[in-house]
């Protein structure tokens, strides 16, 4: 039996068990981290630009003398980039901005035959900051994610902080990220730091709207921390798919959508819910076999031995429960019929339907955000869109006639609930 991933029967008792433990690694705290994080925030809201250089020698090795990388040096890093991979950015742009033109909102009013106007104004952000990491984990399909939305939906500048390399230059694939997606201006900081000077303001660095993109335990819980200071995107758990078979699966496909999410985070959970006896075990073969050949195996091991598991379940409508309980980050379908379950599955971030449509699709190039609600909270929230990045304000305008028509049932209300400066604002007009 292999030691990679376990396999259980539904029973109704085994696999809730199981699955009570993968939704409580999203609930540890760490409050190390929480105290370094507040005495970060406070440094740099009181002392700006040098507690950010501070922490950034401390934590990348070298600050550079500027924050601000200038237009030049951008564009010099995008030429050291291999003119295919820039190709592939502007690709995959193309397909993000046309999904996310299609949820363009627009202002609206309403005339009624009395005169009374009604309506919702729509406008972008003034300004988003967008945080992307930029050591080890650098990820230029993030830039394009979040600064995307952000532009169609009418943001006026967006503010990018990203790591310096080792080398204290900004790392070329960003850049190129960058440049594509349309960011306004791009500064070399990261960490908590970073966040505290997009949410404060330093004297280089612009006090932000709102701050998106993905970050380390340290860049989340200041997010968490500024959370009411500045608006965030979510509060993002690790990374985590669930993938629903039936006996029509490919276990070669299956086993490699689950690793391709257990390679991201010893805490990343990779489920697999299917009513085939059979591919569960074909597929505890696959993961033995590919799990070894891949750089990340380590990371992979740990995450599936700890975190992912395998339930068969007796029915398919079963299973589709176990799906909708779990509300997952990404959820692959990987059945005889893909399409006849979309309107079964009402709690996923992103879903992925049929044996040609593997999660990393999603995550670089099909064109819907793979900024995710994760742990369990696909049951209300919903991925990153247009919408993330818009603010909206009511108007009314009223004539004299009509408010007389209304005046009473107005008085009314305010009287009932013990505001009698809101009716007088009402009877004034008409003594």
């Amino acid at each position: 039996m292999s030691e990679i991933i376990r396999v259980i029967q539904a029973d109704g008792v085994t696999e809730k068990t199981f699955l009570q433990k993968v939704e409580e690694r999203n609930r540890s705290t760490n409050d190390q981290v929480t105290t370094v994080v507040k005495e970060i925030i406070d440094n740099v809201r009181v002392n700006g630009d040098s507690a950010v250089r501070e922490y950034t020698i401390r934590f990348d090795g070298k600050a550079p003398e500027c924050f601000e990388v200038p237009k030049e040096v951008i564009e010099e890093a995008v030429q050291r980039c291999e003119p295919a991979f820039v190709e592939t950015l502007q690709k995959a742009a193309a397909h993000i901005r046309d999904f996310h033109e299609r949820q363009k909102q627009q202002s609206w009013l309403n005339t009624k035959d009395n005169g009374v106007i009604l309506g919702q104004r729509i406008r972008g952000l003034a300004r988003v900051g967008l945080y992307v990491p930029g050591g080890t984990a650098a990820y230029p399909s993030s830039v394009l994610m979040n600064a995307i939305p952000a532009k169609i939906a009418g943001v006026k500048e967006l503010i990018m902080v990203t790591p310096p390399q080792k080398d204290g230059q900004p790392n070329p694939a960003i850049m190129a990220a960058a440049m594509v997606a349309g960011v306004d201006r791009v500064f070399l900081m990261g960490g908590a730091q970073a966040v505290a000077a997009l949410a404060y303001g330093t004297e280089s660095v612009p006090k932000v709207d709102k701050i998106v993109g993905p970050g380390n335990i340290f860049v989340a819980t200041a997010k968490k921390l500024l959370y009411g200071t500045v608006d965030i995107d979510m509060i993002a758990g690790p990374s985590e798919i669930l993938i629903l078979a039936d006996e029509t699966a490919n276990p070669k496909y299956v086993a490699a959508d689950l690793m391709s999410q257990a390679e991201h985070d010893r805490m990343a959970s990779a489920i697999l819910v299917t009513t085939s006896q059979m591919l569960a075990q074909a597929t505890v073969q696959e993961l033995d076999r590919q799990v070894p050949t891949l750089e990340r195996k380590d990371i992979m091991e740990e995450s599936l031995r700890n975190y992912g598991v395998i339930i068969v379940c007796d029915t398919m409508e079963r299973a589709v429960q176990m799906a909708n309980d779990l509300a997952p980050e990404h959820l692959e379908v990987c059945c005889q019929n893909p399409l006849e379950y979309v309107g079964k599955l009402d709690n996923a971030g992103s879903v992925f339907l049929g044996n040609y449509s593997p999660e990393p699709l999603g995550d670089y190039f099909a064109g819907p955000n793979h900024v995710l609600p994760t742990s369990g909270t696909a049951r209300f929230f919903s991925p990153l869109s247009v919408d993330s990045f818009i603010k909206k304000s009511s108007f009314i305008y009223y004539t004299n006639d009509a408010l007389r028509e209304e005046k009473d049932d107005i008085v009314r209300f305010a009287n009932t609930e013990g505001l009698t400066a809101h009716a007088n604002a009402i009877i004034v007009r008409y003594e």
